[in-house]
């Protein structure tokens, strides 16, 4: 998991061959003026989704984990609170792993929680089971999607 500010993202697009592609979408001048919908950035290899919706309350969230792909989660508007766990720790298993959506829903609490403000992004790789979207006020976010396999 890595917490950072959109300013330092060249200090990472090393670590994946989908980064660089990822973060010149998320430094796009117009990013705030997109509506909500997919963003192909390299086809469906490298994509993002922006979602511009009311924040969630921890009651009932579920942590989720991904196997094939690490999300980059952007905040451009409200605090996102999301919640961390090692993937691995996790235990309390809620249904089958969805390979279509390419994703694992635990119920477990997570161990922290990362506070997400506006020009801030997390990074989730397999690894890091995620609660995000949590908050009292509405998200404006950025979720690009990053092929696992291209580290």
């Amino acid at each position: 998991m890595i917490l950072d500010v959109l300013e330092n993202a060249a200090f990472h697009v090393e670590r994946n061959k989908g980064f660089a592609e990822a973060f010149k979408f998320l430094q796009r001048p117009d990013l705030k003026d997109l509506p909500a919908g997919k963003y192909p950035i390299d086809g469906d290899r490298v994509y993002a989704m922006i979602a511009i919706e009311p924040g969630r309350g921890k009651e009932g969230a579920l942590l989720e984990a991904h196997r094939n792909y690490i999300d980059i989660q952007l905040v451009l508007e409200g605090v996102d609170e999301m919640g961390w766990r090692p993937t691995p720790t996790c235990a309390d298993q809620q249904g089958d792993y969805n390979e279509e959506q390419d994703a694992l829903l635990f119920a477990d609490p997570p161990d922290a929680w990362i506070t997400t403000r506006p020009g801030s992004f997390v990074v989730f790789y397999p690894a890091d089971a995620h609660m995000p979207s949590i908050s009292d006020e509405l998200l404006h976010k950025i979720i690009v999607k990053v092929p696992f396999a291209d580290v």
